[in-house]
């Protein structure tokens, strides 16, 4: 098991916690009424019920929450269940009454924190008042007491802390988590992106220096069989056939340097996404339902390398859109964040120079600059059909 699947089983057994807490104060408020002989079964029994289909669905919401996904439905499922149990099986914070503070503890997380804190407010007022009506109506399990006033403040500390603690112990829980796994997913795309520089480096240097050797190769085998003339020796027959070799074992290195030279757009997309959000910037991608065309996407995964590189290095962006689109007549590829950079454009190193040469090859034109709002703009265009 890797480091992130145990954070997340840690995580997840942290959030069951609570209610395995809850089932151990309804099974000790049940045996208390028991031995008392107060225990009213009628109300019980649906109360039991409400609570162990609020349970099912608790573990579904803590998946859902390690999923980085607000389930809204189950959770006001769940929450109309709790608020059932709590009515009908007596409003004691240490029995019915935790159901509905721990349904709080998922509920208010992966909201905002002021939407967090009054939904908090609404579920201990709600808690509070059921807690007092039964106290009142003497429907109580085991603490509250008609007109015990001690208990009736005893019960409303103890909503206010849990009102508060769940709630926060669990967002934060999850916030660790989450910073956990984008932490992780960063690494891996930085690993990825490594061993694509790595494949870069070792084309350029299979093409620099094997290529070159070959080069000579078939120079000399090609200057020796015309310095031969017409002669029709074996040697002549077999330098010949060295010359055809060479030029053949040349030709299909440049074409396997080409393929490790190449991007994948998709692929580089998917990395540069996890790369910014893993430092902390929020990405969009909006691209064609269509494939562009032939040519375009390597030129396009490069610049989209680039630009993102630059926003890491150069700016303090919190937000970068990508936006890729082509006609019959041009394909454009936009890169805009909002954190202007600390830089002039022709002060941002070799590489927009290399990508402003790499679009020039095949008809395009680049331009990256600021728009004069807080923002940055990286436009990539070619010109359609793609030449070269």
């Amino acid at each position: 098991m890797d480091a992130i699947k145990r954070a997340r089983l840690l995580s997840k057994w942290v959030l069951l916690s609570l209610l395995g807490m809850m089932w151990l104060c309804l099974a000790l408020a049940l045996l208390t009424e028991v031995a008392m002989g107060t225990a009213q079964w009628l109300r019980v029994a649906p109360a039991l019920v409400a609570t162990v289909c609020f349970s099912r669905l608790y573990l579904r919401i803590v998946d859902a929450l390690l999923d980085s996904r607000y389930a809204s439905r189950q959770i006001m499922v769940a929450g109309a269940l709790a608020l059932f149990a709590t009515v009908v099986g007596g409003g004691n914070p240490f029995g019915w009454g935790f159901t509905l503070m721990v349904w709080l503890s998922v509920a208010t997380v992966g909201i905002s924190g002021r939407r967090a804190v009054a939904l908090s407010a609404a579920t201990f007022a709600v808690a509070v008042l059921v807690g007092v009506a039964n106290a009142a109506a003497d429907r109580s399990l085991t603490t509250l007491e008609a007109g015990d006033v001690g208990a009736n403040i005893v019960a409303v500390i103890a909503y206010a802390v849990m009102a508060v603690s769940f709630p926060a112990s669990n967002r934060l829980w999850i916030w660790i988590y989450e910073l956990a796994r984008q932490a992780h997913e960063g690494k891996e795309a930085h690993a990825r992106l490594a061993v694509t520089e790595e494949r870069l480096r070792f084309a350029r240097d299979l093409h620099d220096l094997v290529g070159h050797q070959l080069s000579l190769i078939a120079v000399k085998s090609g200057l020796a069989v015309r310095l031969s003339g017409a002669d029709e020796s074996p040697a002549r027959t077999e330098m010949a056939e060295v010359h055809t070799l060479t030029r053949k074992a040349l030709r299909e290195l440049r074409q396997a340097v080409r393929g490790y030279r190449e991007l994948d757009l998709p692929a580089e997309l998917d990395s540069v996404k996890s790369v910014l959000e893993a430092a902390g910037v929020r990405c969009e991608l909006h691209l064609p339902y269509r494939e562009l065309p032939d040519g375009v996407a390597p030129v396009f995964a490069y610049a989209v390398r680039e630009a993102v590189t630059n926003v890491l290095k150069h700016s303090s962006a919190t937000f970068c859109d990508i936006t890729l689109s082509f006609t019959a007549e041009r394909a454009e590829l936009r890169v805009r964040n909002d954190g202007v950079v600390r830089y002039q454009v022709d002060e941002l190193g070799s590489g927009l120079s290399g990508m402003g040469e790499r679009l020039a090859a095949v008809g395009g034109e680049l331009t990256a600059r600021p728009t004069g709002d807080g923002e940055f703009t990286l436009s990539a265009v070619v010109s359609l059909p793609i030449r070269g």
